[in-house]
């Protein structure tokens, strides 16, 4: 027999004994004992829980929860995997080689109908996001380790303008949001958590400290939260009443922004509630991209907004 196939001979035989011998494994498989060693080997290095007992009555056995686990995946759940890895590449996940591995694996240990099925499905599933920069991988791996393992990183960092700057950070979390990475943190600097975008890094290296994760910490919530009005503060919101065609309607509902403050809608109109902040900064440019396809009903200071950009853009485009 092959390698892989001695090798998940030996796995089921672990699954189907509480325990065995090199021995008797080498006596089942018809192989020499030295090359049991090297094949229980390789499956520690691949993850599988193999415990080694000494002692008159030892030998290996695998680790409960795991021995109660299905070894395969079913055709649906290799499906999922293989999809999910589509996402995960067009995103840029920095793992990319690992993910690979793991696809290739899970094709090349299953039978023919499967993998006739699982190419089924794959063939008809594309994913088109912005082209990723691979040249962010590193930055990422490392961020990602330094996260994991609480290892506290001197960042050189460029801001919006030049020129760059050096900050310490203890990295929380990495988000990834509409095409791009960030990597929540607390900054030595400010003394604040912030986020930061990864593509405005340039270095990065290990300070040698270390430092403890706050408990139950979200980075996702916290970077939501300085994207999103403040809800807890109704007083400071300002109601945003647009009209127009339904399906535009139904897409400023859907917005990120949008979706959060919506208060009430009809097929044709829209009222939400809004920070001044939110309405000056994000909202006009999301808006101005639905042309006549909408209209604004209030605040005033929105739609003045709205001709203030429009007038900017027009003389811009007639001075050239």
């Amino acid at each position: 027999m092959s390698k892989a196939d001695n090798m998940l001979s030996i796995l089921w035989l672990l699954k189907t004994r509480k325990r065995i011998t090199a021995k008797q494994l080498a006596e089942e498989l018809e192989i020499n004992i030295r090359t049991v060693y090297r094949y229980i080997d390789a499956l520690c290095a691949s993850g599988v829980p193999i415990i080694a007992d000494s002692g008159h009555n030892g030998g290996y056995s695998l680790l409960g929860q795991f021995n109660e686990a299905p070894l395969f995946f079913d055709i649906n759940e290799q499906k999922a995997l293989i999809h999910a890895a589509v996402f995960a590449e067009e995103a840029g996940y920095p793992f990319g080689e690992a993910l690979n591995r793991a696809i290739g694996k899970l094709k090349k240990y299953t039978n023919e109908e499967q993998l006739h099925q699982i190419n089924r499905h794959t063939v008809g599933f594309d994913v088109i996001n912005p082209p990723s920069d691979g040249s962010l991988e590193t930055f990422l791996q490392e961020l990602e380790l330094s996260v994991a393992n609480g290892a506290t990183l001197l960042m050189d960092y460029m801001k919006a303008n030049p020129p760059s700057e050096q900050r310490e950070i203890d990295p929380y979390g990495i988000v990834y949001w509409k095409g791009k990475w960030y990597i929540v943190a607390y900054c030595y600097l400010r003394r604040e958590i912030r986020s930061f975008r990864v593509d405005r890094i340039r270095s990065l290296s290990r300070t040698g400290a270390a430092f403890e994760r706050p408990v139950d910490f979200s980075a996702r919530q916290f970077f939501l939260n300085t994207l999103l009005p403040d809800m807890d503060n109704p007083e400071t919101m300002l109601s945003i009443r647009v009209e127009g065609y339904e399906q535009a309607i139904n897409d400023l509902c859907l917005h990120w922004l949008l979706g959060h403050v919506l208060v009430e809608r009809t097929a044709t109109t829209a009222h939400f509630q809004l920070d001044e902040r939110s309405i000056v900064s994000y909202l006009p440019y999301t808006l101005l991209s639905y042309g006549k396809s909408i209209r604004i009903i209030e605040p005033a200071m929105l739609k003045e907004r709205m001709v203030a950009i429009s007038s900017a853009l027009v003389q811009h485009y007639e001075s050239m």
